[in-house]
């Protein structure tokens, strides 16, 4: 897979300390187009589509919002949004998203039995971008990595 130039300028400023401090690559170490390409794969296996699904979660933290920092169930999971102050750009330089920061788990689960990655997902206004624009939805170990298989068992797919 040939990279674009604007491609791997963007992949340049996914870097802890570059645009957020712990950068969009998390701990893994594969290029991010290769992130992107088994990402596409894993949602197309799973049957979901990145429009749709980032129309959901951005439905689902416009809910959260409601509860005003606190958690409150909608549907089956318990949402929780907060807001900081302050803007962030996407890699691409394509826009601008207010720093937010959603929280999905099992409504069912208790808080001290959730893992972050495992059964909660946590993801922002920059998160639904890079979904549902780049098909980007981070690397491991990214505190905003939105691992396809999670997504379709919280969002029942």
């Amino acid at each position: 897979m040939k990279v674009k130039p604007s491609d791997r300028e963007a992949f340049s400023r996914m870097a802890p300390g570059v645009l957020t401090a712990g950068g969009f690559l998390g701990t893994d170490t594969r290029p991010p187009e290769e992130i992107i390409a088994e990402d596409e794969a894993a949602f197309a296996r799973l049957g979901m589509d990145f429009d749709q699904v980032a129309w959901e979660l951005a439905q689902l933290a416009e809910e959260g919002s409601k509860g005003l920092g606190e958690p409150i169930k909608v549907r089956n999971l318990l949402v929780q949004a907060g807001d900081a102050r302050g803007m962030l750009p996407c890699p691409w330089n394509d826009g601008l998203f207010h720093k937010t920061a959603v929280s999905l788990r099992p409504a069912d689960l208790p808080p001290g039995a959730c893992v972050e990655g495992e059964d909660m997902l946590v993801y922002s206004e920059l998160s639904i971008h890079l979904l549902k624009v780049h098909h980007f939805c981070q690397g491991l170990g990214s505190p905003f990595r939105l691992a396809p298989e999670l997504i379709a068992e919280l969002l029942e797919k």
